[in-house]
Protein backbone atom coordinates (compact mmCIF):
# COMPACT_ATOMS: atom_id res chain seq x y z
CA UNK A 1 0.00 0.00 0.00
CA UNK A 2 1.25 3.48 -0.90
CA UNK A 3 0.08 6.76 0.66
CA UNK A 4 -2.66 4.98 2.61
CA UNK A 5 -4.29 4.14 -0.73
CA UNK A 6 -5.81 0.71 -1.27
CA UNK A 7 -5.09 -0.52 -4.80
CA UNK A 8 -8.03 -2.71 -5.69
CA UNK A 9 -9.06 -4.54 -8.84
CA UNK A 10 -12.52 -6.02 -9.34
CA UNK A 11 -13.85 -8.02 -12.24
CA UNK A 12 -16.57 -6.05 -13.96
CA UNK A 13 -19.31 -7.12 -16.35
CA UNK A 14 -19.02 -8.99 -19.62
CA UNK A 15 -21.31 -6.79 -21.67
CA UNK A 16 -23.08 -9.39 -23.80
CA UNK A 17 -26.45 -8.94 -22.01
CA UNK A 18 -28.09 -7.12 -19.10
CA UNK A 19 -26.42 -7.92 -15.78
CA UNK A 20 -28.51 -10.16 -13.51
CA UNK A 21 -29.14 -9.87 -9.79
CA UNK A 22 -26.44 -12.44 -9.03
CA UNK A 23 -23.92 -10.11 -10.68
CA UNK A 24 -25.28 -7.22 -8.66
CA UNK A 25 -24.94 -9.16 -5.43
CA UNK A 26 -21.17 -9.06 -6.11
CA UNK A 27 -21.13 -5.43 -7.25
CA UNK A 28 -23.12 -4.36 -4.17
CA UNK A 29 -20.64 -6.18 -1.91
CA UNK A 30 -17.81 -4.30 -3.65
CA UNK A 31 -19.63 -1.01 -3.06
CA UNK A 32 -20.01 -1.81 0.65
CA UNK A 33 -16.31 -2.69 0.74
CA UNK A 34 -15.38 0.66 -0.85
CA UNK A 35 -17.44 2.60 1.66
CA UNK A 36 -16.04 0.68 4.63
CA UNK A 37 -12.46 1.19 3.52
CA UNK A 38 -13.05 4.93 3.27
CA UNK A 39 -14.82 4.96 6.65
CA UNK A 40 -11.60 3.51 8.08
CA UNK A 41 -9.55 6.35 6.65
CA UNK A 42 -8.20 4.72 3.50
CA UNK A 43 -8.12 6.25 0.05
CA UNK A 44 -8.99 4.15 -2.98
CA UNK A 45 -7.46 3.46 -6.35
CA UNK A 46 -9.97 1.01 -7.75
CA UNK A 47 -9.99 -0.46 -11.25
CA UNK A 48 -12.93 -2.34 -12.74
CA UNK A 49 -12.70 -3.82 -16.22
CA UNK A 50 -15.43 -3.87 -18.83
CA UNK A 51 -15.07 -7.08 -20.83
CA UNK A 52 -16.24 -5.94 -24.25
CA UNK A 53 -14.73 -8.77 -26.28
CA UNK A 54 -15.20 -12.49 -25.63
CA UNK A 55 -16.74 -15.55 -27.29
CA UNK A 56 -20.35 -14.67 -26.44
CA UNK A 57 -20.06 -11.05 -27.49
CA UNK A 58 -18.55 -11.95 -30.86
CA UNK A 59 -21.23 -14.56 -31.49
CA UNK A 60 -24.13 -12.30 -30.46
CA UNK A 61 -22.84 -9.29 -32.37
CA UNK A 62 -22.47 -11.37 -35.53
CA UNK A 63 -25.98 -12.77 -35.11
CA UNK A 64 -27.35 -9.21 -34.96
CA UNK A 65 -25.10 -8.01 -37.80
CA UNK A 66 -23.53 -5.38 -35.54
CA UNK A 67 -19.96 -4.36 -34.84
CA UNK A 68 -18.56 -5.21 -31.40
CA UNK A 69 -18.64 -1.53 -30.46
CA UNK A 70 -22.29 -1.14 -31.49
CA UNK A 71 -23.34 -4.29 -29.70
CA UNK A 72 -21.49 -3.70 -26.43
CA UNK A 73 -22.34 0.02 -26.17
CA UNK A 74 -25.97 -0.85 -25.37
CA UNK A 75 -25.13 -3.22 -22.53
CA UNK A 76 -22.28 -1.10 -21.18
CA UNK A 77 -24.63 1.86 -20.79
CA UNK A 78 -27.31 -0.39 -19.30
CA UNK A 79 -24.79 -1.61 -16.72
CA UNK A 80 -23.81 1.95 -15.79
CA UNK A 81 -27.48 2.94 -15.51
CA UNK A 82 -28.25 -0.08 -13.31
CA UNK A 83 -25.27 0.72 -11.07
CA UNK A 84 -26.52 4.30 -10.68
CA UNK A 85 -30.00 3.05 -9.77
CA UNK A 86 -28.50 0.75 -7.12
CA UNK A 87 -26.38 3.66 -5.82
CA UNK A 88 -23.11 1.89 -6.56
CA UNK A 89 -20.13 4.22 -6.64
CA UNK A 90 -18.07 4.32 -9.79
CA UNK A 91 -14.54 2.97 -9.42
CA UNK A 92 -11.71 5.40 -10.02
CA UNK A 93 -11.03 3.63 -13.33
CA UNK A 94 -13.47 1.71 -15.52
CA UNK A 95 -11.42 0.24 -18.36
CA UNK A 96 -12.76 -1.48 -21.49
CA UNK A 97 -10.67 -4.42 -22.64
CA UNK A 98 -10.72 -3.30 -26.27
CA UNK A 99 -8.79 -0.14 -25.37
CA UNK A 100 -5.83 -2.23 -24.18
CA UNK A 101 -5.30 -4.78 -26.96
CA UNK A 102 -1.72 -3.63 -27.69
CA UNK A 103 -0.86 -3.87 -23.98
CA UNK A 104 -2.15 -7.45 -23.98
CA UNK A 105 -0.13 -8.36 -27.07
CA UNK A 106 3.02 -6.95 -25.44
CA UNK A 107 2.39 -8.98 -22.26
CA UNK A 108 1.89 -12.16 -24.28
CA UNK A 109 5.17 -11.51 -26.10
CA UNK A 110 6.93 -11.19 -22.73
CA UNK A 111 5.43 -14.48 -21.56
CA UNK A 112 6.61 -16.11 -24.79
CA UNK A 113 10.14 -14.81 -24.23
CA UNK A 114 10.30 -16.68 -20.90
CA UNK A 115 8.93 -19.96 -22.37
CA UNK A 116 5.53 -19.78 -20.68
CA UNK A 117 3.65 -20.10 -23.98
CA UNK A 118 3.42 -22.07 -27.22
CA UNK A 119 1.71 -21.29 -30.50
CA UNK A 120 -0.62 -23.51 -32.49
CA UNK A 121 -2.31 -22.43 -35.73
CA UNK A 122 -1.79 -18.77 -34.87
CA UNK A 123 -3.25 -19.01 -31.33
CA UNK A 124 -1.03 -18.58 -28.28
CA UNK A 125 -1.54 -20.74 -25.17
CA UNK A 126 -0.22 -20.43 -21.62
CA UNK A 127 1.58 -23.59 -20.43
CA UNK A 128 0.28 -24.06 -16.91
CA UNK A 129 2.93 -26.72 -16.26
CA UNK A 130 5.48 -23.87 -16.23
CA UNK A 131 3.80 -22.34 -13.18
CA UNK A 132 4.32 -24.68 -10.18
CA UNK A 133 1.90 -22.73 -7.96
CA UNK A 134 -1.08 -23.36 -10.19
CA UNK A 135 -4.12 -24.15 -8.00
CA UNK A 136 -3.01 -22.21 -4.91
CA UNK A 137 -6.06 -19.93 -4.92
CA UNK A 138 -8.74 -22.55 -5.57
CA UNK A 139 -6.85 -25.14 -3.47
CA UNK A 140 -7.49 -27.72 -6.17
CA UNK A 141 -4.91 -30.42 -6.74
CA UNK A 142 -4.10 -30.39 -10.44
CA UNK A 143 -0.84 -32.32 -10.12
CA UNK A 144 -2.14 -35.19 -12.25
CA UNK A 145 -3.82 -32.98 -14.81
CA UNK A 146 -1.18 -30.64 -16.22
CA UNK A 147 -0.27 -32.62 -19.32
CA UNK A 148 -0.78 -29.90 -21.91
CA UNK A 149 -4.32 -30.40 -23.19
CA UNK A 150 -5.66 -27.12 -24.57
CA UNK A 151 -8.92 -25.25 -24.14
CA UNK A 152 -10.05 -22.47 -26.47
CA UNK A 153 -13.28 -21.40 -24.75
CA UNK A 154 -13.20 -18.80 -21.98
CA UNK A 155 -15.04 -20.85 -19.33
CA UNK A 156 -14.74 -24.52 -18.49
CA UNK A 157 -15.27 -27.08 -15.76
CA UNK A 158 -13.79 -26.53 -12.32
CA UNK A 159 -11.93 -29.86 -12.37
CA UNK A 160 -10.51 -29.27 -15.84
CA UNK A 161 -7.04 -27.72 -15.72
CA UNK A 162 -5.84 -27.06 -19.25
CA UNK A 163 -3.50 -24.76 -21.06
CA UNK A 164 -5.62 -21.75 -21.89
CA UNK A 165 -5.68 -19.34 -24.81
CA UNK A 166 -3.91 -16.03 -24.32
CA UNK A 167 -4.41 -15.02 -27.94
CA UNK A 168 -6.90 -16.43 -30.43
CA UNK A 169 -6.24 -16.56 -34.14
CA UNK A 170 -9.04 -14.97 -36.18
CA UNK A 171 -11.77 -17.15 -37.63
CA UNK A 172 -13.65 -16.47 -40.82
CA UNK A 173 -15.72 -13.29 -40.50
CA UNK A 174 -14.65 -12.71 -36.87
CA UNK A 175 -13.48 -9.40 -35.40
CA UNK A 176 -9.71 -9.25 -34.92
CA UNK A 177 -6.86 -6.80 -34.29
CA UNK A 178 -3.51 -6.47 -36.05
CA UNK A 179 -0.82 -6.43 -33.34
CA UNK A 180 2.88 -6.99 -32.74
CA UNK A 181 2.20 -10.72 -32.26
CA UNK A 182 0.02 -11.02 -35.33
CA UNK A 183 -3.71 -10.84 -36.06
CA UNK A 184 -6.26 -12.06 -33.54
CA UNK A 185 -7.93 -11.16 -30.29
CA UNK A 186 -7.17 -11.73 -26.60
CA UNK A 187 -8.48 -14.54 -24.46
CA UNK A 188 -10.59 -13.50 -21.49
CA UNK A 189 -8.06 -14.22 -18.76
CA UNK A 190 -5.17 -12.08 -20.03
CA UNK A 191 -7.37 -8.98 -20.12
CA UNK A 192 -7.65 -8.60 -16.35
CA UNK A 193 -3.99 -9.32 -15.62
CA UNK A 194 -2.78 -6.70 -18.07
CA UNK A 195 -5.20 -3.96 -17.02
CA UNK A 196 -4.66 -4.59 -13.29
CA UNK A 197 -0.87 -4.33 -13.61
CA UNK A 198 -1.04 -1.34 -15.97
CA UNK A 199 -3.11 0.78 -13.60
CA UNK A 200 -2.20 -0.56 -10.15
CA UNK A 201 1.28 -2.03 -10.33
CA UNK A 202 2.68 -5.52 -10.08
CA UNK A 203 1.16 -6.39 -6.69
CA UNK A 204 -2.40 -5.37 -5.81
CA UNK A 205 -3.75 -4.91 -2.32
CA UNK A 206 -7.17 -6.45 -3.03
CA UNK A 207 -8.62 -8.42 -5.93
CA UNK A 208 -12.35 -9.09 -5.62
CA UNK A 209 -15.15 -10.70 -7.60
CA UNK A 210 -17.73 -13.46 -7.51
CA UNK A 211 -16.94 -16.94 -6.18
CA UNK A 212 -17.58 -18.37 -9.65
CA UNK A 213 -14.41 -16.63 -10.88
CA UNK A 214 -11.98 -18.37 -8.53
CA UNK A 215 -11.40 -21.11 -11.09
CA UNK A 216 -10.47 -20.82 -13.85
CA UNK A 217 -10.39 -17.05 -14.21
CA UNK A 218 -8.57 -15.89 -11.09
CA UNK A 219 -6.34 -18.95 -11.01
CA UNK A 220 -5.28 -18.14 -14.56
CA UNK A 221 -4.79 -14.46 -13.71
CA UNK A 222 -2.35 -15.46 -10.97
CA UNK A 223 -0.41 -17.78 -13.28
CA UNK A 224 -0.08 -15.13 -16.01
CA UNK A 225 0.63 -12.20 -13.73
CA UNK A 226 3.20 -13.87 -11.50
CA UNK A 227 4.92 -15.38 -14.53
CA UNK A 228 5.17 -11.86 -15.96
CA UNK A 229 6.43 -10.12 -12.82
CA UNK A 230 7.89 -12.76 -10.51
CA UNK A 231 5.92 -11.11 -7.69
CA UNK A 232 2.71 -12.01 -5.79
CA UNK A 233 -0.24 -10.75 -7.82
CA UNK A 234 -2.59 -9.77 -4.96
CA UNK A 235 -2.21 -9.56 -1.20
CA UNK A 236 -5.88 -10.36 -0.54
CA UNK A 237 -8.60 -12.11 -2.53
CA UNK A 238 -12.27 -11.50 -1.66
CA UNK A 239 -15.07 -13.47 -3.30
CA UNK A 240 -18.83 -13.04 -2.92
CA UNK A 241 -20.74 -16.29 -2.61
CA UNK A 242 -23.52 -17.36 -4.96
CA UNK A 243 -26.99 -15.89 -5.05
CA UNK A 244 -29.87 -18.39 -5.11
CA UNK A 245 -33.44 -17.53 -6.11
CA UNK A 246 -36.18 -19.04 -3.96
CA UNK A 247 -33.70 -21.74 -2.91
CA UNK A 248 -32.66 -22.69 -6.44
CA UNK A 249 -29.77 -21.83 -8.70
CA UNK A 250 -30.75 -18.97 -10.97
CA UNK A 251 -31.37 -20.23 -14.48
CA UNK A 252 -33.29 -19.09 -17.53
CA UNK A 253 -34.56 -22.63 -17.99
CA UNK A 254 -36.12 -22.53 -14.50
CA UNK A 255 -37.77 -19.18 -15.16
CA UNK A 256 -36.06 -17.61 -12.12
CA UNK A 257 -33.46 -15.56 -13.96
CA UNK A 258 -33.88 -11.86 -13.12
CA UNK A 259 -32.14 -8.70 -14.16
CA UNK A 260 -32.34 -5.59 -12.00
CA UNK A 261 -34.80 -4.20 -14.54
CA UNK A 262 -37.05 -7.21 -14.12
CA UNK A 263 -37.28 -6.67 -10.37
CA UNK A 264 -37.81 -2.90 -10.64
CA UNK A 265 -40.50 -3.62 -13.23
CA UNK A 266 -42.37 -5.60 -10.58
CA UNK A 267 -42.64 -2.46 -8.47
CA UNK A 268 -39.68 -2.86 -6.10
CA UNK A 269 -37.59 0.25 -5.57
CA UNK A 270 -33.83 -0.06 -6.25
CA UNK A 271 -32.91 0.77 -2.66
CA UNK A 272 -35.01 -2.19 -1.46
CA UNK A 273 -33.09 -4.50 -3.81
CA UNK A 274 -29.82 -2.97 -2.63
CA UNK A 275 -30.76 -3.57 1.01
CA UNK A 276 -31.54 -7.24 0.40
CA UNK A 277 -28.35 -7.80 -1.61
CA UNK A 278 -26.26 -6.21 1.16
CA UNK A 279 -28.04 -7.80 4.11
CA UNK A 280 -26.25 -11.17 4.03
CA UNK A 281 -22.46 -11.24 4.57
CA UNK A 282 -20.66 -11.68 1.27
CA UNK A 283 -19.05 -15.00 2.23
CA UNK A 284 -22.48 -16.57 2.74
CA UNK A 285 -24.86 -17.65 0.01
CA UNK A 286 -27.83 -15.29 -0.37
CA UNK A 287 -31.31 -16.69 -1.01
CA UNK A 288 -33.10 -13.99 -3.01
CA UNK A 289 -36.88 -14.21 -2.51
CA UNK A 290 -39.79 -11.89 -3.11
CA UNK A 291 -40.78 -12.30 0.53
CA UNK A 292 -37.27 -11.17 1.35
CA UNK A 293 -37.78 -8.07 -0.78
CA UNK A 294 -41.00 -7.29 1.09
CA UNK A 295 -39.15 -7.67 4.40
CA UNK A 296 -36.40 -5.38 3.12
CA UNK A 297 -38.99 -2.74 2.22
CA UNK A 298 -40.50 -3.04 5.72
CA UNK A 299 -37.06 -2.68 7.32
CA UNK A 300 -36.30 0.47 5.34
CA UNK A 301 -39.71 1.92 6.25
CA UNK A 302 -38.98 1.29 9.90
CA UNK A 303 -35.75 3.27 9.66
CA UNK A 304 -37.35 6.07 7.65
CA UNK A 305 -40.21 6.32 10.14
CA UNK A 306 -37.72 6.54 12.99
CA UNK A 307 -35.85 9.31 11.18
CA UNK A 308 -39.12 11.13 10.51
CA UNK A 309 -40.04 10.85 14.18
CA UNK A 310 -36.67 12.30 15.19
CA UNK A 311 -37.05 15.22 12.81
CA UNK A 312 -40.68 16.15 13.50
CA UNK A 313 -41.60 15.17 17.07
CA UNK A 314 -40.94 17.51 19.97
CA UNK A 315 -39.13 16.15 23.03
CA UNK A 316 -38.57 17.53 26.54
CA UNK A 317 -35.38 19.53 26.98
CA UNK A 318 -32.37 17.79 28.46
CA UNK A 319 -30.30 14.67 27.83
CA UNK A 320 -30.96 11.05 28.73
CA UNK A 321 -27.42 9.86 29.48
CA UNK A 322 -28.33 6.18 29.15
CA UNK A 323 -29.74 6.71 25.68
CA UNK A 324 -26.69 8.72 24.69
CA UNK A 325 -24.47 5.86 25.79
CA UNK A 326 -26.76 3.44 23.96
CA UNK A 327 -26.28 5.39 20.71
CA UNK A 328 -22.50 5.35 21.14
CA UNK A 329 -22.54 1.60 21.78
CA UNK A 330 -24.67 1.03 18.66
CA UNK A 331 -22.22 3.00 16.55
CA UNK A 332 -19.28 1.02 17.92
CA UNK A 333 -21.03 -2.29 17.32
CA UNK A 334 -21.93 -1.22 13.78
CA UNK A 335 -18.32 -0.24 13.09
CA UNK A 336 -16.87 -3.41 14.68
CA UNK A 337 -19.24 -5.69 12.76
CA UNK A 338 -18.32 -4.21 9.41
CA UNK A 339 -14.63 -4.45 10.29
CA UNK A 340 -15.19 -8.14 11.05
CA UNK A 341 -14.91 -9.16 7.39
CA UNK A 342 -17.91 -7.02 6.39
CA UNK A 343 -20.42 -8.75 8.65
CA UNK A 344 -23.37 -6.76 7.33
CA UNK A 345 -25.95 -8.88 9.16
CA UNK A 346 -24.45 -8.03 12.57
CA UNK A 347 -24.07 -4.39 11.55
CA UNK A 348 -27.77 -4.19 10.66
CA UNK A 349 -28.70 -5.91 13.92
CA UNK A 350 -26.78 -3.26 15.87
CA UNK A 351 -28.75 -0.48 14.23
CA UNK A 352 -32.17 -2.08 14.52
CA UNK A 353 -31.66 -2.99 18.17
CA UNK A 354 -30.81 0.64 18.87
CA UNK A 355 -33.85 1.88 16.93
CA UNK A 356 -36.06 -0.46 18.95
CA UNK A 357 -34.65 0.86 22.22
CA UNK A 358 -34.93 4.49 21.13
CA UNK A 359 -38.53 4.06 19.95
CA UNK A 360 -39.40 2.47 23.30
CA UNK A 361 -37.84 5.42 25.10
CA UNK A 362 -39.87 7.82 22.95
CA UNK A 363 -43.08 5.94 23.72
CA UNK A 364 -42.28 6.04 27.45
CA UNK A 365 -41.50 9.77 27.39
CA UNK A 366 -37.84 9.15 28.25
CA UNK A 367 -36.31 10.48 25.04
CA UNK A 368 -34.93 14.03 25.31
CA UNK A 369 -34.27 16.81 22.82
CA UNK A 370 -30.51 16.52 23.22
CA UNK A 371 -30.64 12.81 22.31
CA UNK A 372 -31.81 13.62 18.79
CA UNK A 373 -28.37 14.48 17.39
CA UNK A 374 -26.82 11.17 18.45
CA UNK A 375 -29.79 9.21 17.09
CA UNK A 376 -29.53 10.97 13.75
CA UNK A 377 -25.81 10.27 13.86
CA UNK A 378 -26.46 6.53 14.09
CA UNK A 379 -28.71 6.71 11.05
CA UNK A 380 -26.24 8.85 9.14
CA UNK A 381 -23.38 6.41 9.79
CA UNK A 382 -25.62 3.50 8.79
CA UNK A 383 -26.66 5.21 5.57
CA UNK A 384 -23.12 6.24 4.66
CA UNK A 385 -22.55 2.51 4.08
CA UNK A 386 -25.94 1.04 3.15
CA UNK A 387 -27.39 4.12 1.36
CA UNK A 388 -31.08 3.16 1.42
CA UNK A 389 -32.86 5.86 3.43
CA UNK A 390 -33.32 8.29 0.56
CA UNK A 391 -36.36 7.24 -1.51
CA UNK A 392 -35.76 6.75 -5.20
CA UNK A 393 -37.40 9.54 -7.17
CA UNK A 394 -40.13 8.21 -9.46
CA UNK A 395 -41.01 9.70 -12.82
CA UNK A 396 -43.56 12.50 -12.35
CA UNK A 397 -43.13 12.42 -8.58
CA UNK A 398 -43.93 15.54 -6.57
CA UNK A 399 -40.88 17.38 -5.27
CA UNK A 400 -40.55 17.85 -1.49
CA UNK A 401 -41.35 21.57 -1.84
CA UNK A 402 -44.56 20.75 -3.71
CA UNK A 403 -45.59 18.32 -0.97
CA UNK A 404 -44.90 20.92 1.72
CA UNK A 405 -46.97 23.51 -0.18
CA UNK A 406 -49.94 21.16 -0.42
CA UNK A 407 -49.69 20.34 3.28
CA UNK A 408 -49.73 24.06 4.09
CA UNK A 409 -52.80 24.47 1.90
CA UNK A 410 -54.47 21.54 3.66
CA UNK A 411 -53.69 23.02 7.08
CA UNK A 412 -55.19 26.35 6.01
CA UNK A 413 -58.27 24.57 4.64
CA UNK A 414 -58.81 22.77 7.94
CA UNK A 415 -58.51 26.04 9.88
CA UNK A 416 -61.13 27.53 7.55
CA UNK A 417 -63.30 24.43 8.20
CA UNK A 418 -63.09 23.55 4.51
CA UNK A 419 -62.79 19.87 5.31
CA UNK A 420 -63.78 18.75 1.82
CA UNK A 421 -60.70 20.48 0.37
CA UNK A 422 -58.50 19.17 3.17
CA UNK A 423 -59.65 15.61 2.46
CA UNK A 424 -59.18 16.18 -1.25
CA UNK A 425 -55.56 17.24 -0.72
CA UNK A 426 -54.89 14.21 1.48
CA UNK A 427 -56.22 11.97 -1.30
CA UNK A 428 -54.22 13.80 -3.98
CA UNK A 429 -51.07 13.24 -1.98
CA UNK A 430 -51.95 9.62 -1.33
CA UNK A 431 -52.44 9.11 -5.07
CA UNK A 432 -48.88 10.43 -5.49
CA UNK A 433 -47.56 7.97 -2.91
CA UNK A 434 -47.42 10.50 -0.05
CA UNK A 435 -48.76 9.37 3.32
CA UNK A 436 -49.75 12.02 5.88
CA UNK A 437 -49.81 11.52 9.62
CA UNK A 438 -51.42 14.13 11.86
CA UNK A 439 -49.63 14.32 15.24
CA UNK A 440 -49.65 16.69 18.21
CA UNK A 441 -46.35 18.07 16.87
CA UNK A 442 -47.84 18.75 13.44
CA UNK A 443 -48.17 16.93 10.14
CA UNK A 444 -45.58 14.30 9.22
CA UNK A 445 -45.34 12.84 5.76
CA UNK A 446 -43.46 10.11 3.98
CA UNK A 447 -43.34 8.49 0.60
CA UNK A 448 -44.64 4.98 0.15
Amino acid sequence: MRDNTVRMYTCGPTVYDFAHIGNFRTFTFIDILRKCLRANGFKLDHVMNITDVDDRIISNAAAQNKSLAEYTAVYTQAFLDDCANLRLERPEHMVPATEHIDDMAAAIARLASTSHTYTTDGSVYFKIATFPGYGKLSHNDFSGNLAGARVDVDTYEKSDARDFALWKAPKEGETFWETSIGPGRPGWHIECSVMAIKYLGETLDIHAGGIDLVFPHHENEIAQSESLTGKPFSRFWLHAEFLMVEGQKMSKSLGNYYTLRDIVGRGYHPEVIRYLLASVPYRKSLNFTFDGLKSAATAIDRLRNFKLRLETDRYPEGLNEQLEARAAAALQSFHDSLNDDLNTAEALAAVFEYVRDANSAMDAGEFRASNVAAALGVLARFDSIFDVLRPTAQAGQLADAQVDALIEERTAAKKAKNFARADQIRQELLDQGIILEDTKAGVRWKRK
